[in-house]
């Protein structure tokens, strides 16, 4: 589970092709454009930048993104369905570069979506980064769940509890894995050079989910909307440090934020 520098370098660049595809993709993302085309807009992209597309393949998958809008929860398949005006689209993205993976997640707005679901995932990835700043050496994987956990249930919202984040490295699911939910200082301790996957996934209703008979499709089991929020850090200096930025996407759509500015380390570029 531990990596050297040169090692969490050769992941970062993975990473940072994942989030360079979700913000080309950002500016496609809009009503009557179906998953299917966003699909083979990613894996050209992917490909054009040196990378492979980590999930195709992987267990069998049949494409290079997830894509899961509305009530799917993650793990949806593209397909020819045009999004509507309202939808959120969780799009989760995977690169393997130099012997390395990364991955990224971001939900988007399908052109006008109401407030109340603005303020729902800004709330989700709110989560996402309070557990990424108990990403430090010392601290338990409890620890990472139990405040991503406390925030949305905080909000009145649930955490899903079917699944979980996870290590990252020569194989896209390492341990240790991260449940978005814990108690305090339970669990394994994180230690430097760690790399891992926070990926809360948040059900504005209750926390059930159903997987469906396709082998892939997860939906909320009461049919509310649910949003997918997902992030690579690695301890550094025994503090976290992101691999994978969402500043491509806000490039796009004109997004003014610093949340990503307590999570940088020189020694990482």
């Amino acid at each position: 589970m531990i990596k050297t520098i040169e090692e969490i370098i050769l992941i970062k660049k993975s990473a940072l092709l994942a989030s360079k595809t979700l913000g080309m993709l950002a500016k496609e993302v809009k009503p009557g454009i179906n998953t299917l085309y966003l699909d083979h807009l990613a894996e050209s992209f992917i490909r054009d930048h040196g990378g492979i597309p980590a999930f195709l393949g992987l267990y069998d998958y049949p494409n290079t993104l997830c894509v899961s809008p509305n009530s799917q929860v993650v793990h949806g398949v593209p397909n020819q369905e045009p999004l509507c005006d309202g939808d959120i689209l969780s799009i989760d993205c995977g690169v393997y570069m130099n012997g390395f993976y990364g991955e990224h997640a971001y939900t988007f707005e399908v052109g006008r979506v109401p407030n109340t679901i603005k303020k729902f995932l800004n709330r989700s990835k709110e989560s996402l980064y309070i557990g990424l700043s108990k990403c430090k050496q010392g601290n338990s994987i409890g620890d990472i769940g139990y405040s991503i956990q406390s925030c949305i249930e905080n909000y009145g919202y649930s955490v899903v509890k079917d699944l979980v984040g996870h290590g990252l490295g020569k194989k896209m699911h390492e341990d240790p894995q991260i449940p978005n939910f814990g108690e305090k200082g339970r669990g394994l301790k994180l230690e430097e050079g760690f790399v891992l996957s926070i990926e809360p996934m948040v059900n504005r209703g209750n926390p059930g989910v159903i997987f469906h008979d396709d082998g892939w499709t997860v939906t909320t089991s009461d049919k509310d909307i649910s949003a997918h929020f997902e992030h690579n850090v690695a301890i550094v200096d025994g503090h976290p440090c992101l691999l994978s930025t969402y500043r491509y996407i806000y490039q796009e759509l004109n997004i003014q934020s610093l949340e990503e500015e307590p999570f940088q380390n020189e020694k990482i570029n």
